[in-house]
């Protein structure tokens, strides 16, 4: 079966839409638009294929009703307009859904949510409770709350991450343009990028900013093809319903060969950021990222922030590079009394439990090199 036919033939589906997918040039809700992108993800529902929708679209919804002509950059003000936006928007769709008697769900995530590994699954029980009741869950980042991690890149990164949460089968990007191009899509010399394997395929292409409304751009549709680790199809919201048939349309991003990740190392990779940095000596990243060895207190020549016991940390060569992330065993604090030492000796000085890793094998994912293992 081909990546194409995957997608067409997917029984659970991710599918992103982006503002400029779903509002008018001045931020208003296009009930067209979103009634006719309905009516595509609606006809797939009803063929037996689950849906996830992740879609974008609160803060700019919001912009009409509060009398703005732009996006805002000061982030009260984008809270404001999300928190107006939002409830108009899953009130649009609830009501488009509702003329083919699906029933919708609203699941709003921030950042943190993904992070903590405890809220991590709680996402994740909740979208499967409700696609085992039937519900088609729509989700958007909490930008009502969110802070410093306003977004996750137009939702990009949001709907990769909400793949692996709901273990989909593949992923559809809905951009305002239909492909990914070797440059600008308005240049007479660029060219449409039918598939993407792997890096050597993105050699030349022009990755572009983001628009208007949105805050996206083909680097975070690209960034989200790569750690989705499935069938990734990029193209515009009227293109959809070919995309979801598995026709030629757009841009088809090829996952990587190789079993895919577990649910914690998808989590680790790709959810959470580093609280601090290890750095280890040569043997250290020798050991973990060739050898697929824990990390030991013997091999750490130095720590840096200030994270406690269970936190994600990245671990660095000596050159500062991040070569993997954990879940560490101990404070920021307790390491730099334990560096260089054996387990054997610690244990014999400072007691048995100290006695065991600074990051466990189980809970550490290699980074380094693109390689998430």
């Amino acid at each position: 079966m081909t990546e194409r036919e995957a997608v067409a033939k997917a029984r659970r589906l991710v599918v992103k839409a982006g503002s400029s997918s779903l509002t008018t040039p001045d931020g208003t809700i296009d009930v067209n638009r979103i009634d006719a992108l309905v009516d595509v993800l609606a006809a797939r529902r009803t063929d037996g294929t689950e849906i996830v929708f992740v879609s974008s679209g609160a803060i700019a919804a919001g912009l009409g009703p509060l009398g703005l002509t732009r996006r805002p950059r000061e982030l009260a003000t984008q809270q404001a307009a999300a928190s107006v936006g939002q409830g108009l928007l899953f009130a649009r769709y609830t009501s488009s859904f509702a003329r083919y008697g699906l029933t919708v769900g609203q699941v709003l995530l921030t950042a943190d949510d993904m992070m903590r590994r405890s809220h991590h699954r709680n996402a994740q029980r909740t979208l499967g409770q409700l696609l085992a009741l039937g519900v088609l869950p729509i989700v958007n980042e909490n930008d009502t709350v969110a802070t410093d991690e306003i977004r996750f890149g137009d939702n990009d990164r949001l709907a990769a991450l909400v793949a692996h949460l709901t273990r989909a089968d593949a992923l559809v990007l809905l951009s305002d343009v239909d492909a990914l191009y070797t440059g600008d899509p308005r240049r007479p010399d660029s060219r449409r990028v039918a598939d993407v394997r792997g890096p050597d395929d993105l050699k030349g292409v022009e990755l572009g900013g983001s628009g208007r409304v949105g805050t996206g751009g083909m680097i975070t549709k690209v960034e989200a093809a790569r750690i989705a680790g499935i069938p990734v199809v990029l193209t515009n919201a009227a293109s959809a319903a070919r995309a979801l048939a598995g026709e030629g349309v757009g841009t088809l991003f090829h996952p990587a060969e190789g079993r895919r990740m577990s649910s914690r190392n998808l989590w680790l990779a790709h959810a959470t950021t580093g609280q601090g940095r290890v750095t280890l000596d040569p043997g250290a990243v020798d050991a973990v990222v060739r050898r697929r060895k824990s990390l030991l207190p013997a091999g750490v020549t130095g720590v840096d922030g200030d994270f406690a016991a269970g936190d994600p940390v990245d671990l660095c060569d000596t050159a500062g590079r991040v070569v993997a992330r954990g879940l560490v065993n101990y404070d920021a604090s307790e390491l730099p009394e334990l560096m260089g030492r054996s387990t054997r000796w610690l244990a014999r000085e400072l007691g048995a439990e100290y006695e065991r890793e600074i990051i466990h094998r189980d809970h550490l994912v290699v980074l380094t090199g693109g390689d998430t293992r």
